[in-house]
């Protein structure tokens, strides 16, 4: 309640600001607008920005302050911003003439805030990577590296004992993972093709709407069809026929259902991609007496390779880190086979399992979840890796 009357004091403070900057500025000029080196609406701005730049600043810098000293009143941060905001207030209401450069401080407090919003986003990655890694280093300090890294049995035991290999559930995740590929890349780099070069107008207006519609449903609904629908139906036509599995929870069951998610994915952006190849490009092979085919096979896929990559990156990341499909799919045991129609679980699900319920942090079966979490993001960033040395290699080829 206090931090949300302060917001809208600020706001309203910013508000008032606006308007006696422009009333002032205007009384500057003497009723001579023309006269004033920025309009009126940039001193109006540049009141109200620094207002609530200053107040926001400092109430957020004294939360963060907070976090590292005890006892920080959220009622001491709320007086010290207001003050801040006031003291802005006042200075840049102050500082309006008939030839203050008002624009100039406009533009650099928005490049300011671009700036800061651009930095959020590495020093969010930055505090995610550290977290982990101090968490990880916990976990190593308690638990033999190389059982977890090379260990084939994944058994933990809160009560000690425990058998934290991750082999088994690295095996899951790339098993999936694989199997989502294999659905969603053809059907959806096929369904891409013919939406870019073959479909009408009317077909394609009416197909790409109804194909992005799989990216809207939720992954709890992708699982329940897994569970209800496609696990008894390929084990009582597949894996029971042929004595191969007696579960409807399996690694083909999740990873089809994964596949199926995914199919927008790399649909619609190599769709795009494909539409961004200059026409000329298709005009010049079907001039030098290609059949349309050919022109796509030889023509049009080289080079949109590089965005098509970027486009089953982004389908591999997503199967890797998904978890809801894979719970009701494929089951939550640990196993290394070969068999697709076995139960298997992956890396993701058992974070999550980890993690549930009442957990001791200083426990290696706890911890063992940050191990987990930065593995899985290194092996996501060896993908991404691979993939802009894919891109910038084709990129050189066909610019």
């Amino acid at each position: 309640m206090l931090l949300t009357s302060f917001f809208v004091l600020l706001i309203a403070l910013c508000a008032v600001g606006y308007m006696l900057g422009r009333n002032k500025a205007a009384a500057a000029a003497g009723g001579n607008l023309s006269s004033l080196h920025s309009l009126l609406s940039y001193h109006g701005w540049n009141v109200a920005l620094s207002t609530f730049m200053a107040g926001a600043g400092v109430l957020i810098l004294w939360a963060f302050l907070g976090t590292f000293f005890d006892g920080a009143s959220p009622l001491i941060g709320v007086i010290l911003g207001t003050i801040a905001a006031l003291a802005a207030f006042t200075v840049t209401f102050g500082q309006i003439t008939q030839s203050f450069r008002a624009r100039n401080f406009v533009e650099g407090l928005i490049k300011a805030l671009l700036i800061l919003a651009s930095s959020i986003a590495i020093l969010t990655t930055v505090a995610i990577v550290l977290s982990m890694v101090f968490e990880t280093g916990r976990f190593f300090s308690q638990y033999p590296w190389q059982d977890f890294f090379f260990g084939a049995n994944w058994a933990p035991n809160f009560r000690g004992n425990s058998d934290l290999g991750m082999l088994p559930l690295l095996w899951g995740t790339l098993y999936v993972s694989f199997i989502a590929l294999l659905v969603a890349v053809p059907i959806g780099l096929f369904a891409a093709v013919y939406l870019s070069e073959y479909a009408s107008s009317k077909v394609r207006s009416f197909a790409k709407p109804m194909i992005e519609v799989l990216a809207g449903i939720p992954t709890i609904v992708y699982g329940l069809f897994a569970l209800i629908t496609v696990g008894p139906m390929l084990r009582d036509y597949f894996a029971q026929p042929l004595g191969i599995g007696e579960s409807s929870s399996s690694v083909m069951t999740a990873g089809i259902v994964m596949g199926v998610m995914l199919i927008p994915f790399v649909s619609s952006l190599s769709d795009d991609i494909i539409n961004a190849v200059p026409q000329a490009m298709r005009d010049g092979s079907l001039g030098l007496g290609a059949t349309p085919s050919e022109t796509i096979r030889q023509v049009v896929l080289p080079a949109a390779l590089p965005g098509v990559v970027g486009a089953i990156l982004l389908a591999a990341s997503r199967a890797i880190g998904e978890t809801m499909i894979v719970v009701m799919g494929a089951g939550a045991a640990a196993r290394l086979s070969l068999n697709p129609f076995e139960a298997m679980t992956t890396v993701t699900v058992k974070i999550v399992s980890q993690l549930t319920g009442d957990t001791d942090f200083s426990s290696p079966e706890t911890l063992v979840a940050f191990a987990l979490g930065i593995t899985l993001f290194v092996l996501t960033l060896g993908l991404n890796v691979l993939a802009l040395y894919i891109v910038r290699k084709y990129r050189e080829q066909y610019e």
